[in-house]
């Protein structure tokens, strides 16, 4: 009647409500829209990960360098086990970024876990100066794989609640390097596994 197209009964519109509560109707439409170009980029990202060489061209020098360390990884290890890796971060990605819409859609807000997960990372990177065996590898692929999936749920709140709309390439690099440290954590983690089986 007015140019809006009804939602069928059942059907479920999910940029009809608030993104989260307190949200005005013009913001709510700017930040799905900011939501949007995030993740197109940050799935143009991956999708460039996964291909050719060649195509990292078109994402630029931060995603190429990435993707060769990313391949470099992949190419030591069983492909049954990247494949694996591949699957879990796929779930967990997936499952940890349909919560965060959905306790935020609910009013929760996850700003105040900043602060302690810094600390855990730099907990986490201090093992780096460590010799550690293949066991001490699985447990500190386990850890790595918690942290970066708390640090996905919190990154994922920024996107919905903090980012600038100008901030759409900041947006999709942090999800991206969330990304890539979990499947990398989740990849050792599996890897460490395998070692002591």
């Amino acid at each position: 009647m007015y140019g809006f197209s009804s939602v069928e009964k059942g059907d479920y519109d999910l940029e009809s409500g608030g993104l989260y509560p307190g949200i005005s109707h013009g913001e709510n439409q700017l930040r799905w829209g900011f939501v949007r170009k995030v993740y197109g980029i940050l799935a143009a990202q991956i999708v460039l990960t996964t291909c050719h060489p060649m195509n990292f061209v078109f994402l630029g020098l931060f995603t190429l360098c990435l993707s060769v360390t990313i391949g470099v990884a992949c190419a030591n290890t069983q492909g049954k086990i990247v494949l694996q890796a591949l699957v879990i971060t796929s779930v967990v990605v997936s499952s940890l970024t349909g919560y965060t819409f959905w306790a935020a859609k609910k009013g929760k807000d996850f700003s105040f876990l900043g602060p302690y997960y810094s600390l855990l990372l730099l907990c986490l990177f201090s093992q780096i100066f460590f010799p550690i065996g293949s066991t001490a590898t699985a447990v500190v692929g386990g850890l790595g794989a918690l942290i970066f999936s708390a640090y996905v749920v919190y990154d994922t709140d920024n996107l919905i609640k903090r980012f600038t709309y100008d901030e759409y390439i900041w947006a999709s690099a942090i999800l991206y390097l969330d990304i890539l440290n979990l499947f990398l954590y989740i990849l050792n983690l599996l890897r460490g596994l395998q070692s002591d089986g």
